[in-house]
């Protein structure tokens, strides 16, 4: 049977075409991600897994406010490109910001990923905390302390490194991907190539959107560190 990391959808399932990226592939990826990190927090503290769980509840309500807009506007909303474009041209919605955060939610996701396995000696605090410092945290310590947005931001941050502070160590949830749903591991090299593709095709998804986003001037879903 297929190990946790086979039973959710990939994101090298997400077809990505000249048009852009499939819109509703991407989201249940998205949801994928969701069901990840749930299965993070099960291996937690009581205390821990309530701290991790407004890092989850931020991704699922960015997920719902990009999912809303397609299920307003379908036909415009195909793949991510178009339904920001769209929405920007109809000045409606907050799906361009919503996909933008999720977008830097999954940056966070991917990059402490891609630590966890070029370091595999290395436990998830610590690979989580690499990811965080090189997307997420540059926007939450780079905005001011004089305004509501700054305020938020550093709480934000707060969350985050409270939450990264409580990750169960590695071991523990490599053991939660591998497993299939009757409790027995699948080959490492399975599982191995499972989370490189998914790692990958969400780096490649990330960089892409990235790129439109600057370009057409919508935000920015990475920030360089000052």
């Amino acid at each position: 049977m297929a190990p946790f990391i086979e039973t959710v959808k990939s994101f090298d399932q997400v077809l990505i075409t000249d048009a852009g990226v499939d819109t509703l592939a991407f989201l249940e990826a998205a949801d994928g991600v969701v069901l990840m990190l749930k299965e993070l927090t099960s291996l937690m503290s009581s205390v821990g897994s309530k701290a991790f769980s407004p890092v989850i509840s931020d991704i699922q309500g960015n997920i719902k406010k990009v999912r809303d807009r397609y299920n307003a506007a379908p036909s415009l909303s195909a793949t991510l490109e178009k339904l920001v474009s769209n929405e920007n041209n109809n000045k409606v919605g907050s799906a361009t910001e919503g996909l933008m955060w999720l977008l830097r939610s999954l940056a966070f996701t991917c990059k402490s990923f891609q630590q966890a396995q070029s370091n595999p000696s290395d436990e998830l605090k610590v690979c989580f905390t690499k990811g965080y410092d090189v997307t997420l945290g540059p926007i939450h310590r780079g905005a001011g302390f004089f305004s509501v947005h700054g305020a938020m931001m550093k709480a934000a941050g707060l969350m985050f490194n409270t939450a990264i502070g409580y990750c169960p160590p590695r071991k523990n949830f490599y053991e939660k991907l591998a497993a299939n749903p009757s409790g027995e591991p699948c080959p490492q090299d399975k599982l191995e190539k499972a989370l490189n593709d998914w790692i990958t095709a969400l780096d490649t998804i990330i960089s892409r959107m990235d790129a439109f986003y600057t370009k057409g001037k919508h935000g920015e879903i990475y920030k360089a560190a000052s």
